[in-house]
């Protein structure tokens, strides 16, 4: 996905000031971002020299997340909420590769994201870019780009990858996520990956870099991660590092928690079903 010259940059886009979907992008050396952005992803990296990684990671994770969601599970209807900017693979492309007639609906609230899915629409008539903001359960829900493209009576895949952590205690995201769920037909899928709180120096640097740059970033004990499954059925191996979560069958040896580096312990999957 490319935005077209013409609209570059977007309508409503505060250069000077980070956005979280183009410091991932700088962070993993895309051209879709600005110096503010630049210069935020350095903060990352002083703080946790392995950001790459760990944006590298959550990218894998994605792709685990969307084969066992479209190939066992067998859902062919995602919702990606917080998604970003495009990077390769994107949840469309691991789910169509699996199932060509699967359909993908990109929310975000940032105008970027909009701009890089008016190309997509282009090409691809299974997948679509709508602005909303999680914050606001049932205006994802009930969007009509939502609603016209995804059949709600049946099955979805919610994907929240890479950005409960934005959201505070005090907007209570177990709440946000229920509010979700809820409405979902039996058989819907939840697929999220947060930053826990285990008393790993990595994960409280990680946590420092993003509030500094983006004002956002919570890390939580992992009880309290739990939370946001509560009154869904956990997929094996349950909410787990990264690094050790494969839903399904693991492709080969898992590491033993104690084999994984500091900065593998910085983010956590999981996958629960709606009975």
């Amino acid at each position: 996905m490319t935005a077209a010259t013409a609209d570059w940059p977007p309508h409503g886009i505060e250069s000077s000031v980070p956005s979280t979907a183009r410091v991932y992008d700088a962070i993993l050396g895309g051209r879709d971002n600005f110096k503010a952005d630049r210069e935020a992803a350095g903060v990352f990296a002083r703080h946790l020299p392995q950001i790459g990684e760990c944006v590298r990671e959550n990218r894998h994770a994605l792709v685990r997340g969307v084969r066992y969601l479209v190939g066992e599970a067998g859902i062919d209807q995602i919702l990606d909420i917080g998604c970003g900017l495009p990077s390769a693979p994107n949840t469309h492309e691991a789910a169509q590769e699996i199932d060509p007639g699967a359909r993908v609906v990109y929310v975000d609230n940032d105008p970027m994201v909009l701009s890089h899915g008016r190309a997509l629409l282009a090409v691809d008539n299974s997948t679509t870019v709508v602005t909303a903001d999680a914050r606001d359960p049932e205006g994802v829900l009930g969007h009509p780009g939502v609603r016209s493209f995804l059949d709600l009576e049946r099955p979805v895949a919610v994907m929240i990858v890479g950005m409960v952590m934005q959201i505070s205690d005090h907007e209570h995201p177990e709440e946000i996520i229920a509010a979700l769920m809820e409405p979902l037909a039996p058989g819907s899928h939840l697929f999220l990956t947060g930053w826990p709180d285990t008393g790993e120096p990595a994960q409280r640097r990680l946590s420092k870099a993003s509030m500094e740059t983006l004002g956002n970033g919570w890390i939580r004990p992992v009880e309290r991660l739990r939370e946001h499954f509560v009154g869904l059925e956990m997929v094996p191996p349950g909410l787990e590092y990264i690094a050790r979560w494969f839903p399904g069958e693991p492709d080969g040896p898992v590491p033993a928690v104690e084999e994984l580096e500091p900065y593998q312990r910085t983010q956590m999957a999981g996958i629960a079903k709606k009975a």
